[in-house]
């Protein structure tokens, strides 16, 4: 989709020549709406005050062919307070009124003033709203929607809320594609395809190591899981470098099981089907990469992604059977449905070599949090305090949220077992908390963060399909990080003969 600014104000909207424009109204009591003589600026007025339009955010008023005004449809739709989280939902709620109808070009006005975050909130929810997924259907219905213009008073000043925006919406993109593509379209062989089209990318490397290498490396947990499936493994390495070799990365850790039967503890036959979605860890990195070759922030990145099946066969790993991972740590596996740490305590010890700033792991990784947290906020562990508030923080920003959870040693009680180090799960309570204490104990070396998303991945039922979180979150947090680390440039000294003219000035 192509997004494009322009210098418009309601006023001069009436000529705007479209498909369809979306003019989102605020409340009275915190924007007002400028009076004029404008077609849309009276019957802006005039609907108002009749009440024939509410500006409770996600209310709409839709208009057809109304003299006076170029564009074929006018949805006027209310934006309540026109804070970020008001304007996704009215911007949501237009798009989807507009669905059934043939709009290629759509205009986008503000009837009051517009800030960064609200232009940012509207290119996002613009395209979650119009997003179609097509590649395995035979006669797929696309996006009709094809070019957006997002009318603002100053659009020199809004340029770069349109790039990181832009740019966010083809991270999440690339997320939800791999994410709601079927187990069999999407093999670790075939995320391993899709990060190498990423390494071809400006600033991206990738490698990719199959079973043989991990097998050298010792990854006896992230093998063990591998076992029951004649898919083979991949272990996907991504680096962006956007900073010196010098400067310590961020690791981001996704967990890719491209499908999760449950092993031999295998999961109940309804909904099964949805457990394609259990790499969205996995798809959340790649969209980040996608996003970063766009926004090239100063920072240094890793993303590493370990996938496989996780399937029922006679080589399969059985309850009881203990592994060695990476770390040196033996493993007694319980639950062989609690497969997403293996790979993942792996992968953590992996991340040691590139003595990291930060590493966050993404996973679809408990029932328990979709219980705890529901679809709203994503579940997030922390070792650090400081990282804890800074992905809070870009939870709040992107509109991404999440909520810190607990990590108290008591947790960990459950995880002891008579057989090895450490067992894989400690029963029901608290199983979200648990399996981040499990996670925890190989994560010593650095700050560390977990991102539980099995309740914000995907949505099921008639919605069904990925969401594309957390990219959004983790791209504030890497652009929020990259700024803290930039280097401040001391403004030079003025030149003595100027200091004194402007001391006699002021005298």
């Amino acid at each position: 989709m192509n997004f494009e600014l322009k210098s418009l104000e309601l006023a001069k909207a009436d000529h705007e020549r479209c498909d369809a424009l979306i003019v989102l109204v605020p409340d009275a009591g915190g924007h007002k709406t400028r009076p004029g003589t404008g077609v849309l600026e009276r019957l802006l007025a005039e609907s108002l005050t009749a009440g024939d339009l509410e500006t409770k955010a996600g209310k709409l008023l839709s208009l057809y062919r109304h003299p006076g005004v170029a564009a074929t449809r006018v949805v006027l739709a209310g934006a309540g307070d026109a804070s970020a989280r008001q304007i996704r939902a009215a911007v949501g709620a237009a798009v989807s009124a507009l669905k059934g109808s043939n709009v290629k070009r759509l205009c986008l006005c503000f009837a009051f003033t517009p800030t960064e975050a609200s232009v940012q909130a509207a290119v996002k929810a613009i395209a979650d709203a119009s997003y179609i997924y097509t590649t395995t259907k035979s006669k797929p219905e696309g996006r009709k929607l094809q070019k957006v213009l997002v009318g603002v008073p100053d659009a020199g000043a809004m340029d770069q809320a349109l790039v990181r925006s832009a740019a966010a919406v083809a991270g999440i993109e690339l997320a939800k594609e791999w994410a709601n593509r079927p187990a069999n379209h999407a093999t670790p062989a075939m995320l391993a395809d899709a990060a190498r089209a990423l390494g071809k990318l400006p600033r991206i490397r990738c490698e990719i190591l199959g079973p043989r290498e991990v097998t050298k490396l010792g990854m006896g947990a992230f093998l063990a899981v591998a076992k029951g499936s004649e898919e083979p493994l991949r272990f996907i390495v991504l680096h962006y470098d956007g900073a010196s070799r010098a400067a310590a990365p961020v690791v981001l850790i996704g967990k890719g099981i491209t499908f999760d039967t449950g092993g031999i503890s295998i999961k109940p036959a309804p909904e099964m089907d949805e457990m394609k979605f259990d790499m969205c860890g996995a798809a959340s990195v790649l969209g980040v990469f996608r996003a970063l070759a766009d926004l090239k922030p100063a920072i240094n990145v890793v993303g590493l992604i370990p996938a496989c099946e996780n399937l029922p066969d006679g080589r399969a790993i059985k309850p009881g059977d203990v592994v060695t991972s990476l770390s040196g740590q033996t493993i007694e596996i319980l639950n062989t449905d609690a497969e997403g740490r293996l790979v993942l305590c792996d992968a953590l010890t992996y991340a040691e070599r590139f003595k990291p700033r930060a590493v966050v792991d993404i996973a679809t990784l408990t029932g328990a949090c979709v219980i705890a947290l529901g679809g709203v906020r994503s579940g997030m562990f922390a070792s650090d305090d400081d990282l804890a508030d800074d992905l809070s923080a870009a939870g709040e920003s992107s509109l991404d949220l999440c909520w810190r959870m607990p990590l108290d040693d008591e947790y960990a009680e459950g995880l002891k077992t008579h057989f090895a180090d450490v067992a894989n799960v400690a029963g029901r309570a608290g199983g979200a908390v648990t399996a981040a204490k499990f996670l925890q104990r190989f994560s010593a070396k650095f700050a560390w963060a977990h991102l539980d998303i099995a309740g914000t991945a995907w949505k099921s039922g008639a919605a069904k399909g990925a969401t594309g979180r957390p990219v959004g979150l983790l791209l504030d947090y890497l652009q929020a990080q990259a700024r803290k680390t930039m280097p401040v440039v001391p403004k030079k000294a003025p030149r003595a003969a100027a200091v004194r003219k402007t001391v006699r000035k002021a005298a």
